[in-house]
């Protein structure tokens, strides 16, 4: 839910912690990203280095409550609390790759929808944002793009009348 609801990607799901989130508040923070190195995962900053901030809708957030709940009932004996919003079940950190075959896949099935990657989740986010009117601009900040052109350059084919508009207004210019 908050992959699609918030567009981020696999490593900044599992970086996420939960001093990250503020539930009252709807929104939290891309700090850190999990990345998996030959060494074991490490904890990096974001892809632009910064971070962002990302409003939450109201089912995200609710999402995350409910995520919340079950990881508190969950947490038992052996349970090491590393503060992850998405953690194994030890509360240590999650590979993508246990992301995917343990919980996303099995969800696709579930719900009978055909098998997709996680990150399609991202670009559907941006797609449907588009789709419905949001400026480029929102969607890059959302989905952190270093610039505008990455969101323009992989997006703007949905962008609704987009080749349309430019003969519109050249009609109304010289009209």
């Amino acid at each position: 839910m908050v992959a699609v609801h918030c567009g981020l990607r696999a490593g900044e799901l599992l970086g996420l912690k939960w001093d990250d989130v503020d539930l009252e508040a709807g929104a939290l923070r891309v700090r850190r990203t999990l990345s998996e190195t030959g060494d074991g995962p490490i904890f990096e900053p974001p892809k632009d280095g910064k971070g962002r901030n990302v409003p939450l809708t109201n089912t995200a957030v609710q999402a995350l409550r409910d995520h919340l709940a079950r990881q508190m009932q969950e947490i038992g004996g052996g349970y090491e609390d590393r503060g992850l919003v998405f953690a194994s079940q030890t509360g240590n950190t999650m590979s993508a790759s246990n992301l995917v075959n343990r919980n996303f896949k099995p969800l696709l099935k579930r719900a009978r929808l055909p098998v997709i990657r996680l990150h399609d989740l991202r670009h559907t986010c941006a797609t449907l944002l588009l789709v419905k009117g949001v400026h480029p601009k929102y969607v890059q900040e959302l989905l952190g793009h270093a610039n505008i052109s990455i969101t323009l350059d992989t997006y703007s084919h949905v962008i609704p009348g987009m080749g349309n508009q430019t003969v519109m207004a050249m009609e109304e210019v010289f009209a």
